[in-house]
């Protein structure tokens, strides 16, 4: 990744914006020595910046990694984050809401003491690293993110660090994903063997719903699809950032006739609900990483479980500590001490987390599946 330009520092009243601090990366022989970034109960707090990075509840500043509910919060007094990331978060909680600036990806930025610039984590669209330099030394917060292709965000990049935070959500090595194509293509056999069933696909409306969608046209299908009203505005969106999705229609105003045979997509929570009984024979499908898990499908009583995971799976996050090699890897929000244990094994101090209030899954915390708002007095 290229060296990140120089940037005006964050708006912060009180705090000083001294000169940048020293650039390179130095050793530690016992982790990485790194006493400026502290776990806390409302999540990673950086004094020296003071501001934090993903808190649960609302703080004066905060840097958001991307737009799902359990790492953006409202109520913040000031938001760092990708422009990408702002629109989402101002969809979602309306623009008088967040009160934002916007970093692109490569920017640099003092905040505090502190230079902050933001790399692509290729989880959601906007979603980013947080990379964080004090004192010659750099923190990288991965937030959520995936090392495989996907054609509606930027892809993962590789950020060097003394410390690297990362989730750790698939950590345990029977989560080993499929390639997405090939569940893609596993949904549009169905469609071809059964052409008179409507197929009923349930997605999280921040990012897979896109995604599915994306890579299903990729694969050759240009018929309309149908997708819940929950799923619309997102999907706007995504598509004023460029990314074509193709004819989308309200599942909503659909005849039983108009669905058979037709792709339906639905956030997770929808696809019990009455207005899906009303369709031709459903198929009941999901997209999820945790559809690997057969007793998950069987729980929602899913019959064609897409594995399709917009997390590292448990080799690209070996895959990733050994590229980066970092002196020190803090682990949260997953399976934290099996990552833990590989991550010794490899000669990386390793620190589970054990923070509370984010979601295994896109969508599997509070409010993960919530509708995107429209815009402010619309």
């Amino acid at each position: 990744m290229a060296r990140p330009a120089p940037s005006p520092a964050m708006p912060a009243p009180g705090l000083p914006a001294p000169g940048l601090p020293a650039s390179g990366l130095s050793s530690s022989s016992a982790g990485a020595g790194i006493d400026w970034l502290v776990p806390l109960p409302h999540g990673l707090y950086c004094p020296p910046g003071d501001v934090w990075i993903d808190p649960v509840r609302a703080k004066p500043r905060a840097i958001i990694t991307h737009g799902h509910t359990d790492h953006a919060r409202p109520g913040h007094g000031a938001v760092l984050a990708t422009p990408e990331t702002l629109a989402i978060m101002r969809g979602r909680f309306g623009a008088e809401a967040v009160h934002g600036q916007p970093l692109p990806y490569g920017q640099r930025l003092r905040v505090g003491d502190v230079t902050v610039f933001l790399a692509p984590a290729g989880h959601v669209l906007g979603s980013a690293q947080v990379a964080i330099e004090y004192r010659g030394r750099r923190a990288v917060i991965s937030g959520d993110y995936k090392r495989r292709a996907d054609p509606t965000c930027a892809a993962f990049e590789p950020v060097p660090a003394d410390l690297f935070v990362t989730e750790a959500t698939f950590a345990l090595p029977v989560f080993r994903h499929p390639p997405a194509t090939r569940e893609i293509a596993r949904l549009l056999h169905g469609l071809s063997v059964f052409p008179e069933r409507a197929h009923l696909v349930g997605v999280y409306a921040l990012g897979k719903c896109q995604r599915v969608i994306r890579m299903i046209r990729d694969a050759g299908y240009d018929r309309p699809i149908h997708i819940h009203d929950a799923l619309a505005d997102i999907s706007a969106l995504y598509e004023a950032h460029g990314v074509a999705l193709g004819t989308l229609v309200p599942a909503s105003g659909a005849t039983a006739g108009d669905l058979k045979g037709a792709l339906v997509l639905a956030p997770p929570g929808a696809i019990t609900e009455r207005w899906a009984r009303h369709l031709p024979d459903p198929l009941v499908a999901m997209a999820s990483g945790w559809m690997g898990v057969r007793a998950r499908a069987r729980q929602r009583d899913v019959e064609l479980p897409l594995v399709i995971s917009d997390h590292a799976d448990w080799d690209e996050l070996l895959m990733t500590l050994g590229e980066l090699r970092p002196e020190e890897v803090w682990i949260t929000h997953g399976r934290e001490d099996a990552l833990a244990h590989a991550a010794r094994t490899m000669g990386i101090f390793a620190r589970p987390l054990r923070l509370v209030g984010y979601g295994d899954e896109d969508g599997d915390a509070p409010g993960g599946d919530a509708p995107i708002a429209g815009p402010a007095g619309a």
